[in-house]
């Protein structure tokens, strides 16, 4: 029988690193550890120092000299799991080896049995609510939350084919951007063929935020409409989508050079035509004259595993209730409240101190001031 071969890639710290040397190979093979330089240099076995697998959560080190250097690089500042190769978490994942030698550090693979999903249909009689995860490429996820109105059709159609639009365009263009902009103005001519035949659905439409994560350290979100992205990063929520609303001074203004008008509801809520409570959309064909439009907002971010706990896309039964920071909250420390939502965890899921609270946001809901 086989030994099993665990592979670590570790980098250099700046000011540790010797001459010429990038990063190293550790490989597990028994009670050793193999060093391989790189540029190509001797191979050469110490004695393991490194926590051995087998021993519950994976601490990661390179036995090299870096291990025996100072924890601090040349500016003094301490060594991080990205810049030194440790990677101390609680969830033993894999490496994944080939983009860990593209970009100089080690990247864990991210599992889809991993990531969540969930879809109440609440109150309504009907949910227009749908969602995708899948593994799109050999080195792609695919991540897409879409909020039908006026019907389901429109969000189906997303559901069905967004995937299948991106994925051609990807085998041709690499830039992810300019993937998803292509895609998302592609589906919805495409939407506007389909739905012609129906004509008493011509004002379906849907959300669409799109996730797609390369190589698991490059992720590119695009979206129209108010269901959102954001990434919990040191258990603060960083948004990745921002709303398109009539309330954004520049989406009002698209609208109204356009020739449409904004009114507002009892609630005080802005609508497109007394209509559409978004300005950009999927579908909703009888107001694309009066400025709703289909072009999404992209946004390029690269993931830090050791900061980055899971990014969460969501729809508006969520976002009306709680804002981005509660929805970081609520998962990183558990809640009692229901949810709908794409949770995908990266490197830092689980190592945020617990609260001593148990998060109950509905006692709170109604003196919050989003109720009227």
């Amino acid at each position: 029988q086989k030994t099993p071969l665990r592979v670590n890639l570790c980098r250099w710290p700046e000011g540790l690193s010797p001459r010429g040397v990038v990063y190293c190979c550790c490989c597990w093979i028994g009670d050793h550890v193999s060093l391989r330089s790189h540029p190509p240099g001797p191979l050469v076995s110490y004695p393991s120092r490194m926590t051995s697998p087998s021993n519950g959560p994976s601490t990661w080190a390179c036995c090299g000299p870096a291990t025996r250097a100072s924890t601090q690089d040349s500016s003094g500042k301490p060594t991080t799991w990205d810049s030194f190769g440790i990677w101390d978490n609680r969830i033993d994942e894999p490496i994944n080896l080939s983009p860990s030698i593209k970009y100089g550090k080690p990247i864990p693979k991210v599992s889809l049995s991993k990531v969540g999903c969930a879809s109440l249909i609440g109150q309504r009689r009907e949910n227009e609510d749908r969602f995708q995860v899948s593994q799109m490429t050999d080195n792609i996820l695919y991540f897409a939350v879409f909020d039908g109105h006026g019907g389901p059709e429109a969000a189906d159609f997303c559901d069905k084919y967004m995937e299948k639009y991106i994925k051609d365009l990807v085998a041709e263009e690499d830039n992810l951007e300019v993937v998803l902009n292509k895609a998302f103005l592609e589906l919805d001519k495409a939407l506007a063929r389909h739905l012609h035949f129906f004509p008493h659905v011509v004002s379906a439409g849907s959300t669409a935020t799109v996730a797609l994560l390369r190589d698991g350290i490059e992720l590119v979100v695009g979206s129209v409409g108010d269901s959102r992205a954001m990434l919990c990063r040191k258990a603060k929520a960083l948004k990745l989508t921002s709303d398109h609303t009539p309330e954004r001074k520049d989406e009002k203004e698209r609208i109204k050079k356009s020739g449409g008008w904004v009114t507002w509801n009892s609630l005080g809520q802005p609508h497109v035509n007394g209509r559409l409570a978004m300005t950009r959309a999927i579908g909703d064909f009888d107001l694309k004259s009066t400025g709703v439009i289909a072009e999404p907002e992209t946004k390029r971010i690269s993931l830090h595993h050791v900061h980055d706990s899971f990014l969460a896309l969501t729809t508006d039964g969520i976002n009306f209730i709680m804002n981005s920071q509660e929805i970081c909250d609520a998962l990183q420390y558990g809640s009692e409240d229901n949810s709908t939502i794409i949770v995908v965890p990266f490197g830092a899921w689980g190592k945020q101190k617990s609260s001593e609270t148990s998060y109950s946001f509905s006692r709170s809901f109604v003196s919050s001031g989003r109720w009227a």
